[in-house]
């Protein structure tokens, strides 16, 4: 008997439901701030990826204001027909100089660029070796290519050797890895994977979504915290939501780069263009982090404070050095329960667990970011305390 819609829908509604991974947002009555009023409830907010607090930053929103007024709401075609207005260019050229890479190409999102830089590099013959905790996206974009592909063990430079050392080609190697990865907070060690792929003739590929506007000088990214900017084989990927504040992705590196993009990726080609409010907003987020030295500062300052009152509160913050601050709860149930509780306490910090997080390792993944002033951290603190002894997970 042929399964129906409704059938199919029920189903798969009714496994997610027994499994207890059933998704159901809650709905934020404000803008994406320190502070926000989250399904009716002021809270403090260390669930959002809005590091730099750009999501609703005045000099952003004047800057999109002014783009949408004088370049309208949609940029009304793909950038390979009608749709690449002025504006777009200058983003990038922006872009590639903030970056110090030869070039650059903004698409749509940080998941389709890692589908279309991935899909358009790489081929049949090649090899591609990624990490073992790297982000879906990359994980999708390589399923859709040909080329032979490996995993390395998490942030194993040694592993990543052996796996160069047994898999000749003569097609292109890809050393794929996060910049900052998303679940733990940890860093790629670039400076040691950067060298293994060069001994043996490897690019090395970083997405590094989490990464930019954190690290390195004025945020210009994990490559540039490890001293590789500048590096023809090294091609940088990620985000502009997250600490940019607005939406899309990019593609940074060798000055032949974008123009290959532009003619082969194709989350480009068959997508309409971003529109100019979304455009100028990015504009105004790289002029304004190189202009404000203290956004960067009060990130770092935030981030430091709250890491050591956790631990000394008892909680295990996984060994995290970036703004990315997850704390152990061990079984899924724990960690959703934890949320619900720091929520009744006007903290909001979601739970994470399997498939997102591997089994035994739930957590709630915290981000505190330049906009929480020292009274939101120190409720957010009070109130895991009462939460972590109520649930003695500390004593």
């Amino acid at each position: 008997m042929t399964t129906s819609l409704s059938g199919r829908l029920s189903a798969e509604l009714s496994n997610l439901r027994s499994s207890g991974l059933l998704i159901k947002p809650r709905v934020l009555d404000g803008a994406n701030r320190a502070r926000t009023r989250v399904d009716g409830r002021e809270v403090v907010n260390l669930a959002s990826n809005n590091y730099l607090g750009f999501a609703d930053h005045p000099r952003l929103k004047e800057k999109a204001a002014a783009y949408l007024r004088e370049w309208g709401v949609g940029a009304g075609a793909v950038r390979t027909i009608a749709g690449t207005l002025r504006i777009h260019e200058e983003l990038e050229q922006q872009l590639a100089a903030f970056k110090h890479t030869g070039s650059a190409l903004v698409l749509h999102s940080g998941f389709t660029t890692n589908q279309g830089v991935l899909g358009t590099l790489l081929k049949e013959g090649d090899l591609v070796i990624s990490d073992a905790l790297n982000h879906a996206s990359i994980i999708d974009g390589l399923r859709l290519t040909k080329a032979t592909k490996k995993v390395y063990k998490h942030a194993d430079a040694d592993d990543l050797e052996r796996l160069l050392q047994e898999n000749e080609t003569d097609g292109l190697k890809l050393v794929v890895t996060d910049g900052v990865f998303s679940m733990d907070g940890d860093l790629a060690p670039l400076d040691k994977l950067i060298a293994v792929a060069r001994k043996y003739g490897a690019v090395t590929y970083v997405d590094d979504a989490h990464g930019s506007g954190v690290m390195g000088k004025d945020g210009r990214g994990t490559v540039h915290h490890f001293g590789f900017e500048n590096a023809d084989d090294v091609i940088q990927v990620g985000t502009l939501s997250k600490a940019w504040g607005g939406v899309g992705g990019y593609a940074a590196g060798h000055a032949d780069l974008r123009e290959l993009l532009i003619n082969r990726a194709r989350p480009y080609l068959f997508s309409t263009a971003q529109p100019p409010a979304v455009v100028g907003g990015l504009v105004a987020a790289i002029e304004e982090v190189q202009r404000d030295p203290s956004l960067m500062r009060r990130l770092w300052d935030n981030t430091h404070y709250f890491k050591a009152e956790l631990s000394r509160l008892g909680f295990d913050t996984m060994g995290s050095v970036t703004p990315i601050t997850p704390v152990l709860f061990g079984e899924p149930e724990a960690a959703f329960e934890a949320s619900r509780l720091l929520f009744e306490e006007g903290v909001f910090a979601v739970g994470l667990g399997f498939p997102t997080v591997p089994r035994g390792s739930a957590r709630i993944r915290n981000i505190v970011t330049a906009e929480h002033t020292r009274a939101d951290l120190d409720q957010a603190l009070e109130a895991y305390d009462k939460v972590g002894r109520k649930l003695k997970i500390v004593g």
